[in-house]
């Protein structure tokens, strides 16, 4: 099925899933704040900021983000910053509404502990649907095999998404939780944290096996709190993009935790970097989350303070070996 798709965000995931859509035939274009992307990609078919190696399809069109505010584009996939989603939505909220948003965001916002979904859903009334998995951008862009899952209220609106995405190098599956998918793709971005602090201070495969498996259990009854089905956590957007994000060379929040072993500030790494690492601010807002719904998170906990509070990190893995001893619960 040939779906009219507006892209709203220029950075690399948001360009990948716009290449995706646009060589299955879509007739898709991207909304970026940035004057000089949109003016590459009209003109050269690149976007020199996040993907400046790959070739886009000459289909693929790009405008103005201020564009949105004349659009009648019925189809939308949603890949703005997680802290940034509400600021956007609301400015852009009449061209929203009613419309069918593919949210491709993984993040949950500070101030109010919300998924991007409950965010977006707080702003406008749109036809809402979910996409995580384990998905590297660059990865994505240069057509490697990817498996990725779509959640929606409706079966019918996942099976549509599913269809207009998925190609020879692109399978997803469909799914009903949409808030699973949410928490596993926003979650695993802290854990990928202190997997690159592991892998920073070089402390071996044992340390990141336990931590690759305890941050599932966390993720999982952080998730559980939010109303998600356990099962969820057990499939690509659980497990496997966990594995991938703590475990992957293009992992920008693994490079977070490396940089923080190697004893860099929070700002001297953020302000190095291109693209925003979401398990940053979503350190916060987890701690913030867990803390007020009394979830045991212990891994983000000492994440957060290990960014916010200056924590030590050999003080943190420390403190995380001699916590009171108990029986395993896979969550």
């Amino acid at each position: 099925m040939i779906m009219e798709i507006g892209v709203i965000g220029s950075g690399s995931f948001g360009t990948a899933l716009a290449i995706l859509a646009a060589e299955n035939s879509n007739h898709v274009t991207i909304f970026a704040r940035e004057k000089e992307i949109v003016d590459s990609i009209e003109k050269d078919h690149t976007n020199p900021l996040f993907l400046p190696d790959i070739k886009l399809p000459t289909t693929l069109r790009a405008k103005s983000i201020d564009d949105l505010l004349e659009s009648n584009i019925p189809n939308f996939i949603w890949a703005i910053p997680s802290q940034f989603t509400r600021e956007v939505a609301e400015k852009y909220r009449k061209t929203l509404e009613t419309k069918s948003i593919l949210i491709a965001t993984k993040g949950i916002e500070i101030s109010t502990g919300q998924l991007m979904l409950d965010v977006l859903k707080d702003v406008c009334t749109a036809k809402y649907s979910v996409l995580s998995g384990p998905s590297f951008a660059k990865e994505l862009a240069m057509k490697r095999p990817t498996v990725t899952t779509i959640a929606s209220f409706s079966s019918a609106l996942a099976k549509s998404w599913q269809e207009a995405l998925s190609t020879d190098y692109f399978r997803t599956y469909t799914s009903e939780d949409m808030i699973g998918l949410e928490v596993g793709g926003s979650v695993k971005n802290v854990i990928a944290i202190a997997s690159g602090i592991a892998d920073g201070l070089k402390l071996g495969s044992n340390t990141k096996a336990a931590i690759i498996t305890r941050g599932l259990a966390e993720i999982t009854r952080f998730g559980l709190i939010y109303g998600a089905k356990r099962e969820t956590f057990i499939g690509l957007s659980g497990l496997g993009d966990l594995v991938l994000t703590c475990s992957g060379d293009e992992s920008r929040n693994n490079q977070v935790g490396q940089k923080l072993a190697e004893g860099l500030s929070i700002d001297e790494i953020i302000g190095s970097m291109k693209m925003i690492a979401e398990g940053v601010p979503t350190s916060k807002a987890v701690y913030l989350a867990a803390t007020e719904r009394g979830v045991e998170m212990p891994i983000c906990e000492e994440v957060y303070k290990i960014i916010y509070e200056k924590k030590d990190v050999k003080g943190s893995i420390r403190d995380l070996m001699l916590r009171p001893l108990k029986e395993e619960k896979p969550y």
